[in-house]
């Protein structure tokens, strides 16, 4: 059942009020997604590569706990290593074959970490704990049966949200985190750290920004310096508001100093997770690479779960990439929401309910309006079962926007 509607409520740039988090690539809950997400990725392509197909697994309980370290102004150590716990279901043996599970663990972690950190170093900071067993009789036999009729099963009966456009402010927030951690920003300022969460809140027009940064200590000389450094931190947000806002809002980096008492952010690897804080798969960024309290969004966690089966994953992709559709599709349309219903063992392209809601320039034109969103539904639903190939090809991607990065030309 497809239900189209109207979208009353002014949303994103027309709300009179929005609140905006990211929380970017070095920290802790972040590093969990990631971890979760590469290691599903990678059993994917072992099992395509060894039996032809994706086999069961959900790797989406991740756990990092906190190392400890001993930063100082020109370089600290760690005392203590960041412990990685991977659990969940997976697919250990298959037609008689032991696959090498914790030996694709390993290099997969520390592939990843060494792409995305500078100065976290896997072998002497970083303790890996692969804790996966094999799924359950019953929907590793779900999941098998797609082999034997053609149809791809709902694992789980869970919803999706998703919307579009990103607001000005959802779209500048998403944009400053990956700035900060561009590998230009990184070479004119190395003491930026990884570690980096921005808080975006705006009412009517005034807008606070609020930025985490861990800085990474080698890199800062005293106390005179690192006041130095934040400054130009602030300087470098100040600029990239303008640019993308058009305004002059209020910025805090690092608002938990306290020079007085000694007290600063630094760090000996870039991230909080060496000493200050702990992670977990699930507490991060939706699949927009945002947190929006005010728009539509669920509980479920994307990262680590199959992207054949597990609705709690595809269901919150197709639901973005299906708003994204239509807004640009239909100039028509302003804005557009997508909600979606699974059922254990139905289809998973024929949910139990599609309730789209749209906002049009002409309220009026709804009604002729709504079979061409329908049929933009149907089409994106048609075509779940390439999903995987596009995420596992890199077509598509998770934590970020646009959801599906447009064709090569």
């Amino acid at each position: 059942m497809i239900e189209v509607g109207l979208l009353e409520a002014p949303a994103g740039d027309g709300a009179p009020v929005e609140i905006v988090e990211r929380k970017g690539l070095g920290h802790p809950d972040m590093v969990c997604d990631a971890l979760a997400e590469q290691v599903s990725l990678a059993l994917c392509r072992l099992y395509r590569e060894r039996f032809g197909c994706v086999l069961h697994h959900n790797v989406d309980k991740v756990l990092l706990r906190g190392g400890s370290a001993q930063p100082a102004f020109g370089g600290g150590e760690v005392t203590a290593p960041i412990d990685i716990y991977l659990a969940g279901r997976a697919t250990l043996a298959f037609e008689g074959v032991t696959l090498p599970i914790d030996d694709l663990i390993g290099r997969t972690v520390r592939a990843w970490i060494e792409r995305n950190f500078r100065f976290l170093d896997p072998a002497r900071h970083l303790r890996v704990h692969n804790l996966l067993r094999p799924g359950s009789v019953e929907l590793v036999e779900l999941f098998l049966r797609q082999r034997r009729t053609g149809v791809v099963l709902a694992n789980d009966t869970s919803c999706g949200a998703g919307y579009a456009p990103l607001s000005r402010l959802e779209r500048f927030t998403l944009d400053l985190e990956q700035a900060l951690n561009s590998q230009a920003c990184k070479r004119e300022s190395p003491e930026i750290g990884e570690d980096v969460k921005v808080m975006a809140l705006r009412q009517g027009r005034d807008i606070r920004l609020t930025v985490a940064c861990a800085m990474v200590d080698r890199f800062v000389a005293n106390a005179e310096a690192y006041a130095e450094k934040k400054a130009l931190l602030l300087a470098r947000v100040r600029q990239h508001a303008r640019a993308a806002l058009a305004a002059e809002p209020e910025v805090a980096v690092n608002a938990a100093d306290d020079p007085a008492a000694g007290s600063f952010y630094l760090t000996v690897t870039g991230t909080s997770a060496e000493a200050g804080d702990d992670g977990e798969a699930g507490r991060g960024n939706r699949a927009n690479g945002l947190i929006t309290p005010y728009r539509p969004m669920t509980l479920e966690s994307l990262a680590g779960k199959n992207p054949v089966s597990h609705v709690g994953k595809l269901y919150n992709l197709l639901a973005g990439l299906i708003a994204q559709h239509i807004v640009e599709a239909l100039p028509e349309a302003r804005a557009a929401e997508c909600y979606l219903v699974s059922q254990i063992g139905r289809s998973i392209a024929s949910p139990h309910l599609v309730h789209l809601r749209l906002a049009p320039e002409d309220p009026g034109r709804l009604a002729v309006l709504a079979p061409k969103v329908r049929a933009i539904a149907e089409g994106e639903l048609a075509r779940t079962a390439a999903l995987v190939d596009d995420l596992v090809e890199g077509r598509l991607g998770f934590d970020r926007w646009p959801l599906r990065a447009p064709a090569p030309t």
